[in-house]
């Protein structure tokens, strides 16, 4: 169990949290989760929604590998567009933001999200830790290197978990030295790393825990599922479901997913093995 403060909100957490993929991009890599209009995107939230997600995580980057960039302008248009739309029919509900943009991530808070969600972990934005250390919401801090367009050729590693350890250890305390409370760490699946570094993680996720964080799982329907299986995105949600056990079992505390249902229900089964 933990607490997130979420702008004076306290949220007291006793199960795993599952945030809901809102893709506000044309080139996400899985085709099913772009929305480009309002209908489509308040149709997804609402199945979301429907299926008891605890956040949505809008973005309007999209950061699968060799994306192409866009200006801040047009992705703040697409977010804050995206999270009024959001407020204005689904008041209650809770939104992460998805961007890397400082700017974006202070707007987005003062516009209702409850969450700044980081793939850079403030790599490629130098003003990101003193901004969301003013905001009042939990940082998923993630682990990265390049950008999508170059990350996929920056996989060399001497020791992959001893040099990501240095990489949160470091960046949690420029963090709490700016009063940062809550942070939630991404061992960023699919970014600067290879299929089998992905599983090797994954495996020994569990030593993470000395970062005294809880953990975030990205790993839905991405390449390391469909590639070794040879099929594609949209067939890959019986990998990501066997995956997403393994992640629990490896002690994860959030779920980032396109198919909130299916992850509920791992959730649910997963607790009953669980039952003191």
């Amino acid at each position: 169990m933990f607490t997130l403060n979420l702008n004076g909100e306290l949220l007291v957490v006793k199960k795993p949290l599952v945030f809901g993929i809102l893709n506000i991009t044309p080139d996400s890599f899985y085709a099913e989760s772009r929305y480009q209009n309002e209908t489509q995107i308040l149709n997804k939230a609402s199945q979301m929604l429907t299926a008891n997600v605890d956040f949505l995580d809008i973005g309007g980057y999209s950061t699968r590998p060799n994306a192409d960039d866009i200006s801040e302008e047009e992705e703040k248009k697409r977010v804050l567009d995206t999270i009024l739309l959001i407020k204005k029919h689904f008041p209650t509900a809770k939104i992460s933001v998805d961007t890397f943009r400082s700017n974006i991530a202070k707007a987005s808070v003062e516009m209702g999200a409850s969450i700044v969600n980081d793939i850079s972990g403030g790599n490629l934005d130098e003003k990101m830790f003193e901004v969301v250390s003013q905001l009042n919401v939990p940082y998923i801090l993630m682990h990265s290197k390049g950008t999508p367009k170059t990350m996929q050729n920056l996989t060399d590693y001497d020791n992959i978990i001893a040099e990501m350890i240095d990489y949160f250890q470091t960046k949690i305390t420029q963090l709490r030295t700016l009063g940062q409370k809550d942070i939630i760490i991404d061992l960023g699946f699919g970014f600067a790393k290879t299929i089998a570094q992905n599983y090797y993680l994954l495996k020994n996720m569990a030593l993470f825990e000395v970062l005294n964080c809880p953990i975030l799982v990205g790993i839905s329907r991405k390449s390391m599922i469909y590639k070794p299986l040879q099929i594609t995105a949209e067939d890959a949600l019986n990998g990501t479901s066997a995956l997403h056990i393994i992640a629990l079992q490896n002690h994860a505390s959030c779920l980032r997913v396109h198919d909130v249902k299916e992850a509920k229900q791992i959730i649910d089964l997963w607790e009953l093995m669980n039952v003191d």
